[in-house]
């Protein structure tokens, strides 16, 4: 799959400025979310107290650089978004937004959340929101995507940092309990995206994008799909043991994370794709419940 690489190419048909709505498409709003909502979990169980101000600065620059890499990410990817089916009503393919405009869009976005969470927080927050946004945009989107079946894996880690990146904001530094998080989120990736990428196979095979079922067959990647369940397990329980998850959270990651299993298990024995298709929708309302309990301990305190 190496020697099919598509470099992007300039798109010379005529585009009018995107309106609005279509700029906050640039952002994959939903993706968002969910970065924000980890960034949010790590900066309330973080020891320590941020004015309500700058703590919805720090959320808004989780946002704005989630969303910037986003839309960068858009602007490199315009080629192959064009060629499949879930990607194919995005702003650029669709003629509603620039290339070059998109791309500005993005660079400006990077630049002043990271300095707006520097100036107002602190550096080691800035320092991992750039390394975030940089390991999105270089790694994964211009390297990794396109090169290796690993490419979600490695460049997962993009979208681990939330948390890490809400814990420095309170405290000015990387903790284990912030690493753990981190880790949590880097190892409910592949699972997540295999289990997309196993329904969405055609289309990443026709974009000659090397996703693991394309180039290994969907056997094996049903197989380290359960891997990283079985990894998770004992990991999504270990806040418990740092002090940041009470009682109520080991039981929900105990019951959330063998049920993240059997969902593995099922994909594993089906012939069809029902089964990935629900693992795909379980995965998102894995993590977000994860985080929501450990936020709703911390509050309730």
């Amino acid at each position: 799959m190496t020697d099919s690489v598509i470099a992007p190419e300039i798109m010379d048909s005529p585009v009018s400025s995107g309106t609005v709505r279509d700029y906050v498409a640039l952002l994959k709003p939903r993706v968002m979310s969910l970065v924000v909502f980890s960034g949010v979990a790590g900066m309330v169980v973080a020891p320590g107290h941020l004015h309500p101000v700058l703590a919805l600065v720090a959320v808004l620059c989780i946002a704005v650089a989630s969303g910037a890499a986003g839309a960068i990410n858009m602007w490199y990817d315009r080629d192959i978004d064009a060629m499949m089916d879930r990607t194919a009503k995005r702003p650029i393919p669709q003629g509603l937004v620039p290339a070059d405009e998109a791309l500005a869009f993005g660079i400006i976005l990077t630049i002043a959340s990271v300095a707006l969470m520097g100036l107002a927080l602190n550096w080691v927050a800035a320092g991992l929101l750039a390394l975030a946004s940089g390991f999105y945009i270089f790694i994964y989107t211009m390297w990794l995507k396109r090169r290796t079946p690993q490419n979600i894996v490695i460049g997962g880690a993009a979208g681990a940092f939330p948390p890490m990146i809400g814990w420095a904001a309170v405290t000015g530094d990387v903790s284990l309990a912030s690493i753990v998080l981190f880790a949590l989120i880097f190892f409910w990736t592949p699972p997540h995206f295999w289990a997309l990428a196993i329904f969405r196979k055609l289309d990443y095979q026709h974009a000659g994008v090397p996703m693991l079922p394309v180039v290994a067959g969907e056997r094996e990647t049903k197989k380290q799909m359960l891997i990283y369940t079985l990894i998770l397990l004992p990991l999504a329980i270990s806040p418990y043991f740092l002090g940041i998850g009470g009682l109520t959270y080991l039981a929900g990651s105990t019951i959330l994370g063998l049920a993240f299993v059997a969902y593995a298990v099922q994909v594993l024995r089906s012939e069809d794709h029902k089964p990935a298709k629900r693992m795909f929708a379980f995965s998102i309302l894995y993590l977000f419940l994860l985080f929501a309990i450990l936020i709703g301990e911390h509050l309730a305190v």
